[in-house]
Protein backbone atom coordinates (compact mmCIF):
# COMPACT_ATOMS: atom_id res chain seq x y z
CA UNK A 1 0.00 0.00 0.00
CA UNK A 2 1.00 3.60 -0.61
CA UNK A 3 0.77 6.23 1.95
CA UNK A 4 1.47 9.45 2.56
CA UNK A 5 1.67 10.79 6.50
CA UNK A 6 1.05 14.48 7.18
CA UNK A 7 2.78 15.26 10.21
CA UNK A 8 5.39 12.23 10.61
CA UNK A 9 8.14 14.52 12.35
CA UNK A 10 5.55 14.08 15.49
CA UNK A 11 5.19 11.51 17.64
CA UNK A 12 2.14 10.07 16.34
CA UNK A 13 2.82 10.32 12.98
CA UNK A 14 6.90 9.49 13.01
CA UNK A 15 5.36 6.15 14.20
CA UNK A 16 3.51 5.14 11.77
CA UNK A 17 6.25 6.25 9.27
CA UNK A 18 8.48 3.47 10.80
CA UNK A 19 6.10 0.71 11.06
CA UNK A 20 4.38 0.70 8.03
CA UNK A 21 7.86 0.49 5.77
CA UNK A 22 8.72 -2.38 8.45
CA UNK A 23 5.71 -3.75 6.74
CA UNK A 24 6.47 -3.33 3.49
CA UNK A 25 4.56 -0.52 2.43
CA UNK A 26 5.50 2.25 0.33
CA UNK A 27 5.23 5.39 2.16
CA UNK A 28 6.66 8.86 2.56
CA UNK A 29 5.98 11.26 5.74
CA UNK A 30 5.79 14.94 5.73
CA UNK A 31 6.79 17.81 7.94
CA UNK A 32 6.45 21.66 8.40
CA UNK A 33 7.70 23.27 11.47
CA UNK A 34 10.15 20.29 12.70
CA UNK A 35 12.05 19.15 10.03
CA UNK A 36 13.95 15.41 9.83
CA UNK A 37 15.76 13.31 8.02
CA UNK A 38 13.26 10.57 7.37
CA UNK A 39 10.39 13.67 6.09
CA UNK A 40 9.80 15.80 3.14
CA UNK A 41 8.35 19.48 3.21
CA UNK A 42 4.50 20.05 3.18
CA UNK A 43 2.50 22.60 4.46
CA UNK A 44 -1.37 22.13 4.82
CA UNK A 45 -2.47 25.60 5.22
CA UNK A 46 -0.16 26.12 1.73
CA UNK A 47 -1.25 23.27 -0.50
CA UNK A 48 -0.13 25.35 -3.34
CA UNK A 49 3.14 26.28 -2.34
CA UNK A 50 6.20 25.11 -4.33
CA UNK A 51 7.87 23.95 -1.93
CA UNK A 52 5.21 21.31 -1.08
CA UNK A 53 6.34 17.39 -1.85
CA UNK A 54 4.18 16.69 -4.63
CA UNK A 55 1.81 14.14 -3.14
CA UNK A 56 -0.56 14.25 -6.61
CA UNK A 57 2.66 12.91 -8.44
CA UNK A 58 3.29 9.81 -5.07
CA UNK A 59 -0.56 9.07 -5.58
CA UNK A 60 -0.98 7.66 -2.28
CA UNK A 61 -4.11 5.39 -1.79
CA UNK A 62 -3.98 6.98 1.81
CA UNK A 63 -3.32 9.61 3.70
CA UNK A 64 -3.21 10.11 7.16
CA UNK A 65 -3.72 13.46 8.85
CA UNK A 66 -1.19 13.31 12.23
CA UNK A 67 -0.31 16.72 12.13
CA UNK A 68 -2.34 19.54 15.13
CA UNK A 69 -2.02 22.31 16.92
CA UNK A 70 -2.22 20.20 20.65
CA UNK A 71 -1.64 22.86 23.26
CA UNK A 72 -5.36 23.07 24.45
CA UNK A 73 -4.54 26.25 26.43
CA UNK A 74 -3.29 28.15 23.55
CA UNK A 75 -6.33 26.87 21.25
CA UNK A 76 -8.72 28.52 23.98
CA UNK A 77 -7.04 32.14 23.81
CA UNK A 78 -6.13 31.84 19.55
CA UNK A 79 -9.43 30.35 18.49
CA UNK A 80 -8.90 31.71 15.15
CA UNK A 81 -5.13 30.29 14.69
CA UNK A 82 -6.72 26.60 15.84
CA UNK A 83 -9.60 26.91 13.42
CA UNK A 84 -7.09 27.60 11.09
CA UNK A 85 -4.96 24.55 11.73
CA UNK A 86 -7.36 22.06 12.28
CA UNK A 87 -10.31 22.79 10.09
CA UNK A 88 -8.76 24.77 7.09
CA UNK A 89 -5.37 22.17 7.22
CA UNK A 90 -8.22 19.17 7.45
CA UNK A 91 -10.36 20.40 4.96
CA UNK A 92 -7.21 20.66 2.06
CA UNK A 93 -6.05 17.27 3.08
CA UNK A 94 -9.42 16.02 2.28
CA UNK A 95 -9.15 17.92 -1.21
CA UNK A 96 -6.08 16.94 -1.80
CA UNK A 97 -7.16 12.95 -0.34
CA UNK A 98 -10.49 13.32 -3.33
CA UNK A 99 -7.79 14.88 -5.88
CA UNK A 100 -5.28 11.47 -5.20
CA UNK A 101 -8.70 8.88 -5.18
CA UNK A 102 -7.09 8.31 -1.70
CA UNK A 103 -8.79 7.35 2.25
CA UNK A 104 -8.11 9.79 4.83
CA UNK A 105 -7.76 8.47 8.04
CA UNK A 106 -7.84 11.29 10.86
CA UNK A 107 -6.45 11.65 14.27
CA UNK A 108 -8.60 12.74 17.21
CA UNK A 109 -9.48 12.92 20.46
CA UNK A 110 -11.52 12.00 23.61
CA UNK A 111 -11.70 16.14 23.73
CA UNK A 112 -14.52 15.62 21.97
CA UNK A 113 -16.75 14.31 24.63
CA UNK A 114 -17.40 16.42 28.11
CA UNK A 115 -15.96 14.15 30.45
CA UNK A 116 -19.03 13.98 33.00
CA UNK A 117 -19.31 9.87 32.06
CA UNK A 118 -16.28 8.50 30.42
CA UNK A 119 -13.98 6.72 29.28
CA UNK A 120 -16.32 6.81 26.21
CA UNK A 121 -17.23 4.34 23.21
CA UNK A 122 -18.02 5.42 19.73
CA UNK A 123 -21.74 5.42 19.79
CA UNK A 124 -21.20 7.95 22.34
CA UNK A 125 -22.62 11.40 21.67
CA UNK A 126 -20.19 13.62 21.47
CA UNK A 127 -20.20 17.14 23.49
CA UNK A 128 -16.80 19.02 23.31
CA UNK A 129 -15.98 22.06 26.13
CA UNK A 130 -13.45 23.65 24.78
CA UNK A 131 -12.00 25.01 21.89
CA UNK A 132 -9.56 22.70 20.86
CA UNK A 133 -12.27 19.86 21.37
CA UNK A 134 -15.10 21.83 19.04
CA UNK A 135 -12.42 22.25 16.46
CA UNK A 136 -11.27 18.20 16.68
CA UNK A 137 -14.85 17.42 16.11
CA UNK A 138 -16.02 19.36 13.58
CA UNK A 139 -12.62 18.18 11.43
CA UNK A 140 -14.22 14.85 12.17
CA UNK A 141 -17.51 15.72 10.50
CA UNK A 142 -15.68 17.31 7.85
CA UNK A 143 -13.52 14.06 7.02
CA UNK A 144 -16.42 12.05 7.29
CA UNK A 145 -18.49 13.44 5.25
CA UNK A 146 -15.95 14.53 2.48
CA UNK A 147 -13.97 11.07 1.99
CA UNK A 148 -15.45 7.93 1.30
CA UNK A 149 -14.28 5.26 3.33
CA UNK A 150 -12.61 7.52 5.96
CA UNK A 151 -11.02 6.39 9.25
CA UNK A 152 -11.07 8.41 12.48
CA UNK A 153 -9.14 6.88 15.50
CA UNK A 154 -9.11 8.86 18.89
CA UNK A 155 -6.41 8.76 21.34
CA UNK A 156 -5.70 10.47 24.23
CA UNK A 157 -2.48 10.98 26.70
CA UNK A 158 0.01 9.69 23.79
CA UNK A 159 3.50 8.40 24.93
CA UNK A 160 6.09 7.12 23.44
CA UNK A 161 9.56 7.48 22.08
CA UNK A 162 9.91 11.28 19.99
CA UNK A 163 12.78 13.07 18.40
CA UNK A 164 11.51 16.66 20.23
CA UNK A 165 10.59 14.44 23.91
CA UNK A 166 7.22 16.59 23.93
CA UNK A 167 4.75 14.36 25.42
CA UNK A 168 4.25 14.32 29.23
CA UNK A 169 6.21 11.29 29.94
CA UNK A 170 8.69 11.77 27.81
CA UNK A 171 9.44 15.08 29.41
CA UNK A 172 9.20 13.41 33.00
CA UNK A 173 11.57 11.29 31.78
CA UNK A 174 13.95 14.19 30.52
CA UNK A 175 13.97 15.76 33.68
CA UNK A 176 14.74 12.49 35.54
CA UNK A 177 18.13 11.61 33.20
CA UNK A 178 18.88 15.81 33.57
CA UNK A 179 18.25 15.66 37.50
CA UNK A 180 16.04 18.73 37.30
CA UNK A 181 14.61 19.59 40.36
CA UNK A 182 10.80 20.38 39.46
CA UNK A 183 7.86 20.23 41.73
CA UNK A 184 4.86 19.01 39.38
CA UNK A 185 1.47 20.43 40.41
CA UNK A 186 -0.74 17.92 38.56
CA UNK A 187 -4.48 17.59 38.86
CA UNK A 188 -5.73 14.34 40.48
CA UNK A 189 -9.60 14.37 39.05
CA UNK A 190 -8.26 14.19 34.94
CA UNK A 191 -8.94 10.84 34.19
CA UNK A 192 -8.04 9.68 30.68
CA UNK A 193 -6.46 6.68 29.01
CA UNK A 194 -2.33 7.07 28.13
CA UNK A 195 -1.77 4.79 24.94
CA UNK A 196 1.81 4.15 23.27
CA UNK A 197 2.28 5.71 20.14
CA UNK A 198 3.34 2.38 18.22
CA UNK A 199 0.22 0.99 19.70
CA UNK A 200 -1.65 3.55 17.52
CA UNK A 201 0.43 2.55 14.36
CA UNK A 202 0.21 -0.89 14.97
CA UNK A 203 -3.70 -0.61 15.35
CA UNK A 204 -4.09 1.69 12.08
CA UNK A 205 -2.32 -0.81 10.19
CA UNK A 206 -4.10 -3.56 10.55
CA UNK A 207 -7.33 -1.22 9.93
CA UNK A 208 -5.94 0.23 6.49
CA UNK A 209 -4.93 -3.40 5.46
CA UNK A 210 -8.39 -4.57 6.28
CA UNK A 211 -10.04 -1.72 4.82
CA UNK A 212 -12.12 -0.53 7.89
CA UNK A 213 -13.64 2.96 7.65
CA UNK A 214 -15.55 5.10 10.63
CA UNK A 215 -14.74 5.47 14.40
CA UNK A 216 -12.56 3.60 16.15
CA UNK A 217 -11.46 4.52 20.21
CA UNK A 218 -7.72 3.38 20.70
CA UNK A 219 -6.68 2.82 24.00
CA UNK A 220 -4.47 0.51 26.33
CA UNK A 221 -5.31 -1.47 29.90
CA UNK A 222 -4.54 1.60 31.95
CA UNK A 223 -7.17 4.05 33.38
CA UNK A 224 -5.66 6.54 35.49
CA UNK A 225 -5.30 9.90 36.11
CA UNK A 226 -2.47 12.82 35.86
CA UNK A 227 -1.48 12.19 39.72
CA UNK A 228 -1.08 8.56 39.07
CA UNK A 229 0.42 8.46 35.58
CA UNK A 230 3.32 10.85 37.02
CA UNK A 231 4.18 8.64 40.13
CA UNK A 232 4.30 5.57 37.95
CA UNK A 233 6.79 7.31 35.94
CA UNK A 234 8.58 8.56 38.62
CA UNK A 235 8.73 4.80 40.37
CA UNK A 236 11.14 3.84 37.50
CA UNK A 237 13.61 6.32 38.59
CA UNK A 238 14.47 5.62 42.40
CA UNK A 239 17.44 8.06 42.31
CA UNK A 240 15.18 11.31 41.17
CA UNK A 241 14.62 12.33 44.74
CA UNK A 242 14.91 16.24 43.17
CA UNK A 243 11.15 15.48 41.79
CA UNK A 244 7.88 15.85 43.28
CA UNK A 245 4.60 15.75 42.59
CA UNK A 246 1.87 17.75 43.88
CA UNK A 247 -1.58 16.58 43.91
CA UNK A 248 -4.30 19.48 43.11
CA UNK A 249 -7.64 20.07 41.27
CA UNK A 250 -8.59 21.17 38.13
CA UNK A 251 -9.60 24.86 39.69
CA UNK A 252 -6.86 25.28 41.62
CA UNK A 253 -4.56 24.90 38.25
CA UNK A 254 -6.72 27.38 36.93
CA UNK A 255 -6.07 26.09 32.84
CA UNK A 256 -7.47 28.53 30.27
CA UNK A 257 -9.58 26.03 28.83
CA UNK A 258 -11.16 23.70 30.66
CA UNK A 259 -10.45 19.76 30.48
CA UNK A 260 -12.78 16.58 30.60
CA UNK A 261 -12.47 15.55 33.86
CA UNK A 262 -13.96 11.68 34.00
CA UNK A 263 -12.34 11.39 30.25
CA UNK A 264 -10.80 8.57 28.28
CA UNK A 265 -11.86 6.40 25.65
CA UNK A 266 -12.98 2.38 25.46
CA UNK A 267 -11.74 0.43 22.82
CA UNK A 268 -14.81 -1.93 22.64
CA UNK A 269 -15.29 -1.83 19.01
CA UNK A 270 -11.57 -2.67 18.10
CA UNK A 271 -11.22 -5.05 20.89
CA UNK A 272 -14.57 -7.13 19.80
CA UNK A 273 -13.00 -7.28 16.08
CA UNK A 274 -9.30 -8.02 17.17
CA UNK A 275 -9.43 -9.99 19.80
CA UNK A 276 -5.80 -11.20 19.96
CA UNK A 277 -4.28 -7.34 19.70
CA UNK A 278 -2.00 -6.96 22.77
CA UNK A 279 -1.53 -3.12 23.78
CA UNK A 280 1.26 -2.21 25.86
CA UNK A 281 0.90 -0.63 29.26
CA UNK A 282 2.46 2.33 30.65
CA UNK A 283 4.57 -0.28 32.56
CA UNK A 284 5.46 -1.98 29.53
CA UNK A 285 6.88 1.08 27.85
CA UNK A 286 8.87 2.39 30.85
CA UNK A 287 10.45 -1.25 31.89
CA UNK A 288 11.90 -0.96 28.09
CA UNK A 289 12.66 2.52 28.08
CA UNK A 290 15.30 2.52 31.51
CA UNK A 291 16.47 -1.19 30.56
CA UNK A 292 17.86 0.69 27.59
CA UNK A 293 18.73 4.23 29.01
CA UNK A 294 21.14 1.41 31.82
CA UNK A 295 22.68 -0.99 28.72
CA UNK A 296 23.14 2.56 26.88
CA UNK A 297 25.01 4.10 29.87
CA UNK A 298 26.73 0.68 30.76
CA UNK A 299 28.27 0.86 27.11
CA UNK A 300 29.77 4.36 27.66
CA UNK A 301 31.78 3.50 30.69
Amino acid sequence: MKVFIVGASGLVGSHCLAHFKEQGWIVKGSHCNFATDTTCYYNTLQPHNDQNFDVVSFGPEVIVHCAALTNVDYCENHEKESYEHTLESTRHVCELAIKCGARVVYISTDYVFDGNSGPYQENDTPNPINVYGKHKFLAEQLVRTSVIDSLVLRVTNVYGDEARGKNFVARIIQHCHQKQPICLKLPYDQFATPINANDIARAMFILLSDKKAGIYHLASTDYMNRVELGRRTLSYFPDAEFMSIEPVDSTTMKQTATRPLVGGLLKVKFATEYPTFVFNSVDNYLSSTTKTSISIRENKT
